[in-house]
């Protein structure tokens, strides 16, 4: 028997982050992945590596939701980058259409290459449409100050208080990652089930953010659990695979390397 594991999410056209990342890591994991594409962000090498983006229209991605969950029998979907409240409004109606064992949410709050306005929009449709369907969320640093109100994040302490006010909002498990982004020798991240707090820690591997990594754990995790694993040792197994994949970057021609889900 197969297991199964669907994602919803962003095509990335470098092959480093989004679908291209999530679907690496399920096959890496053993996994059989089914992924439904909401946008597609090129970079633009012509311009920085900026984002373009753009918007796979609502009623294609609601026919992939119908083919996707008819074809198969899924009951555990990771859901990534959305881009536009008509999305995600697809995507919500999606979610409520199907009874999940688990829903891991990588909240892409900003939808980079979008105005400021069409980006608070999206925000908070995330927020008031997906979030309640979410068992498992999986903020980084940005993501996790802004769905907790905090005003900073500056150490592991203040990252455990966020994760317990995201909590409030309705997951049932909160991955909070510090990444690289807070000071110390150590990734933490912060792993919150409503009553415990556990620590994943991990030596920092240089000082950058790499491509995909936040994409990759939440594979991982989506991945693990699909498999039969309880969300803490999904984390746990999902640090590790991130850890690795980060040593083993890839570098490019971009100005960022990416995560390498095959190290």
């Amino acid at each position: 028997m197969v297991d199964l594991a669907y994602v919803i999410a962003g095509s990335e056209a470098t092959g480093g982050a989004g679908l291209q990342a999530d679907l690496k890591t399920f096959q890496q994991l053993g996994v059989y992945g089914v992924g439904t594409t909401t946008c597609i962000v090129s970079f633009d090498p012509k311009n920085n590596w900026s984002h373009r983006f753009f918007p796979v229209p609502a009623e294609v991605v609601a026919e992939q939701i119908e083919a996707a969950t008819a074809a198969h029998d899924l009951d555990v979907v990771k859901v990534g980058m959305l881009g536009t409240p008509a999305t995600i409004e697809t995507v919500a109606a999606g979610l409520g259409a199907s009874s999940w064992r688990h829903v891991v949410l990588d909240p892409v709050l900003i939808c980079k290459g979008q105005e400021p306005g069409a980006a608070l929009d999206t925000d908070n449709a995330l927020r008031s449409q997906i979030l309640p369907h979410a068992t498992v969320v999986t903020p980084n640093l940005f993501e996790a100050q802004t769905l907790s109100g905090m005003e900073a994040i500056t150490s592991v302490d203040d990252l455990v208080e966020a994760a317990r006010r995201i909590h409030d909002l309705g997951p049932q498990y909160v991955v909070a990652k510090g990444g690289v982004e807070l000071d110390g020798d150590d990734a933490v991240d912060v792993l919150f089930d409503g009553s415990e707090v556990t620590l994943l820690t991990a030596p920092k591997v240089g000082n950058e953010r790499v491509s995909g990594a936040g994409c990759t754990l939440a594979a991982a995790i989506t991945a693990e659990i699909a498999k039969g694993a309880a969300v803490a040792d999904a984390v746990a197994t999902a640090k590790d695979f991130v850890t690795a994949g980060i040593q083993g970057r890839v570098s490019a021609n971009t100005p960022f390397d990416t995560v390498w889900q095959g190290a």
